[in-house]
Parts: structure tokens; sequence; C-alpha cells
């Protein structure tokens, strides 16, 4: 068998910020390859680079140099509008909050993701498939306020998977939840990957729960680390 395709190309990354006079280095020459089916969870301080990270490989911010490959395509040569379709459909994110719509039920707030990328056939049976990959099918029903925490997180996480993304980006997916509902989620995630085929890159403060991660690397003044790397 040969190496797994690195479905997330991270290249020689460097972003900074204007900052009074000078500027601020948000991240310093980062690389990082991520392989479809596995999860990278990156930790370290806040104001470490960490959200800058998931912003470019989000293609939400441009970096000044380096590269970002998202399932093959090289997104530095892409217009604003052809980066907004590929993060619509080869790219699931999961923010810290949920950002439910406080009108829809659970089903609905999947089945939108898909009249958006304009992935209206099937909607509704992948949408109750995923809800009940979370562990929610009894919930389809409910919206954001008659759910928990913990549920409507797990919510955000099938909708970020309603269009098959090729890459699965997750910003602090615990922080609001006691450490029960957390290593639920965490132990979600992995499963999640293994099973879709995302190459998924988890931004976490929770250490307790990092065995769940294929690799875990640590970035430290925009730069990163490969010292927790298992």
């Amino acid at each position: 068998m040969g190496m797994p395709v690195s479905s997330l190309v991270v290249e020689g990354v460097t972003l900074t910020y204007p900052d009074g006079g000078g500027r601020l280095t948000a991240l310093d020459g980062v690389g990082l390859d991520v392989p479809a089916g596995t999860m990278t969870a990156v930790v370290g301080p806040s104001g470490s680079g960490k959200s800058s990270l998931l912003a470019v490989a989000a293609t939400l911010v441009t970096p000044e140099r380096g590269r970002v490959v998202v399932d093959g395509v090289e997104t530095g040569s892409l217009s604003p509008s052809e980066k907004a379709e590929l993060r619509r459909t080869r790219l699931g994110i999961v923010f810290q909050q949920p950002n439910l719509l406080a009108s829809l039920t659970a089903l609905e707030q999947l089945e939108l993701m898909a009249r958006v990328a304009g992935a209206r056939r099937g909607a509704p049976e992948r949408a109750r498939e995923l809800l009940s990959a979370v562990g929610l099918a009894g919930e389809a029903g409910r919206r954001p306020h008659q759910l928990s925490g913990g549920q409507r997180q797990r919510v955000g996480i099938a909708r970020a998977l309603m269009n098959e993304p090729a890459v699965l980006l997750v910003d602090e997916p615990t922080s609001a939840l006691d450490h029960e509902r957390g290593a639920v989620v965490m132990d979600l995630l992995a499963e999640l990957t293994r099973e879709r085929g995302t190459a998924t890159v988890l931004v976490t403060h929770d250490r307790a729960r990092l065995g769940v991660a294929d690799r875990v690397v640590e970035m430290v003044d925009g730069r990163l680390s490969l010292t927790g790397a298992r």
C-alpha cells in the first residue's frame, strides 16, 4: 500500500497583521500535511496562531507566503467566488459556538447546507443518516433551544459533514461543554473522521482527550512543533 493521500496540505505559510507601526507574525513558515481519514489536534496557548491556521486552511484568510492545497486544489489562485464554492463543497467547518439558526429544527439545519451548495437531491435522507451517526436520530424535529449544549455541538458537526467535505476544520468544540460531554464529542469526531475519510484539523485546549487524535502538534509563537506527535 502507498502513503495515504493528504487531503489538506499547508506549506510554508506566513501570515502577519499590522501592529502599531510594525507587523505581528501570526504564522511563521507553518507546514502541515493531513492525510484523509486522520485527525490532527493542534494545541498551544491563546494567541499562538491556532485560529489563524484554521482561517488560512479554510481559505478565509490569504497568507503572504506559502500555499494551501485542499483536496488537490491549489487555493492561492482561486477567485473569492471560487474559494466560497470550495468552502461549500469540500470544506466542513465546526465553530466553537455551533451558530445554529433558532427557527430551524436539527434536520432543517442540515438540509439548509445542502440547499446552499445546490445539492438538494437526497438531502433529507442524508441529513437523517448524519443525525443518526451523531446519536441524534430522535432529536431531528427539535430546535436549538430544545437541545443541550452537547447536542447542539453534535448538530454542528453533522451539519459540517452534510456536503461530504474532504477537509473538516474544528475550532475548540469542547470549550463550552463539561468533561463528560466533551469526551463524547472528541470520540465522535475521531470516529467520523475515520468513517467519512475526512482530513480533520482540531484546535483544542482539551489536552485530556488528545489520545483520540492520530497526531498532536503544538503551536507556539506562530510556529508548529511536532514534539507532541505520535
